[in-house]
């Protein structure tokens, strides 16, 4: 699929979707991102769906100037997985004790290591830099300066909501490992104070939306922010390596006999700012629920807890500013789920599926998100299918 051009207010809005299948409200932020003076360029993905400020699913490009709400208040969300040496053959009829292993090494929800994990704990894990990023901690925002130790303590850890840690197969019979989380409460308290502080500048009185006040190039508060939001963006990178070894193990001391192996792992950001060039100009470009798909680059695009995932390779369209969707993109939100569904519903949605079955993840069923077989249908010049993944054990946070 090509994409649909709606005309926007200074730029044009390039659609991977289907604009008569969008919302209401989230057209009209698209209008409103598109109408920001900074704007070069806004390209929205198959999964688009209402967000706070500017869309979930949306590629937008400004020069000397940066949205927080657009980047979200996750940064640096995004995915990891890897191919193992394992096989279908090799796995216990019974799913359940690798579940709970899985639970008992990765903590999920709000909870958090008894100690920091240092990755020297891991074999062959490259620590360098790691002394240098925690250094920077002290350079900050002085607004979350007293959770220096429940940072440390956070990091190789799920959090909840539409987070998670899977094991799957592929169609040819492969175990993979795959997991979704990001720069757990640092990075949201570092979003939240600068949204907060964004608003306050005098250029971002009078927006159609002031949860799209921006920070604008060679300012003080722009350089707070981009050395607040790189260095989340590598707390939810680091965050994803630790979790991604703690799987590992655990599948090396659940399958002693196989002596599994793995391949190199895939990692993507979905929530995050780049610097890139394009037709001779700078722009940072922010991805809010949209991975980059740069030609040849490696990416991950789930669907839910009971459908299929895919691992993509990026074609490079600069129509899109290189991107790619970052998953099926919910088409109910949490509430609205909730009512409509009921657990009885989630047992059948998930069935086959070694996972939480209660009341705390009906928000998470299935049903709520966009079919993702049709959003890959969506973006064919954009990402070309390397694996199609099934899931056979899923944590939730």
């Amino acid at each position: 699929m090509s994409y649909t051009e709606v005309p926007g207010v200074r730029v044009p809005i390039r659609m991977w979707a289907d604009p008569s299948t969008v919302e209401d409200g989230a057209m009209q932020q698209l209008r409103n991102v598109s109408s920001l003076p900074w704007i070069k360029g806004l390209a929205v993905m198959p999964d688009v769906h209402y967000g706070k400020g500017a869309t979930v699913g949306s590629v937008i490009a400004m020069h000397g100037a940066v949205c927080p709400a657009a980047v979200g208040v996750d940064i640096g969300c995004g995915m990891s997985a890897v191919r193992t040496s394992l096989t279908a053959n090799d796995l216990p009829g019974d799913l359940s004790r690798l579940r709970s292993k899985v639970e008992q090494a990765i903590p999920v929800g709000r909870g958090m290591h008894d100690a920091p994990v240092a990755p020297d704990r891991f074999h062959g894990m490259a620590t360098a830099g790691w002394d240098d990023f925690w250094g920077r901690f002290d350079g900050l925002a002085e607004a979350v300066h007293f959770r220096a130790e429940r940072a440390a303590k956070q990091m190789g850890t799920l959090g909840s909501g539409n987070h998670f840690v899977e094991i799957c197969l592929d169609e040819a019979g492969a175990v993979w490992l795959m997991l979704h989380s990001g720069s757990r409460n640092i990075g949201k308290e570092l979003a939240e104070f600068h949204i907060g502080e964004a608003q306050k500048l005098p250029h971002n009185q009078g927006l159609v939306d002031r949860d799209l006040a921006v920070f604008i190039s060679d300012t003080p508060q722009m350089a707070a922010y981009r050395n607040d939001l790189f260095w989340a963006q590598e707390y939810a990178k680091n965050n994803r390596a630790i979790m991604m070894a703690l799987l590992q193990d655990v599948v090396r001391k659940e399958f002693k006999k196989a002596r599994p192996t793995f391949d190199q792992v895939i990692s993507c950001h979905h929530n995050y700012v780049s610097e890139e060039r394009y037709d001779g100009m700078d722009l940072l470009v922010t991805r809010k629920g949209a991975i980059r798909a740069g030609s040849g680059d490696h990416g991950i695009i789930p669907g839910s807890m009971g459908t299929e995932s895919y691992i993509v390779r990026g074609l490079g369209n600069t129509a899109a500013f290189n991107s790619a969707s970052h998953g099926a993109g919910r088409r109910m939100s949490r509430n609205a789920a909730k009512r409509h569904f009921s657990t009885r519903d989630l047992e059948e949605q998930t069935k086959g599926v070694e996972c939480r079955k209660d009341s705390g993840v009906v928000d998470e069923i299935p049903g709520a998100y966009k079919p993702i077989g049709k959003v890959i249908e969506q973006q064919t010049d954009l990402v070309k299918v390397v694996a199609k993944l099934k899931q056979i054990v899923c944590v939730k946070g």
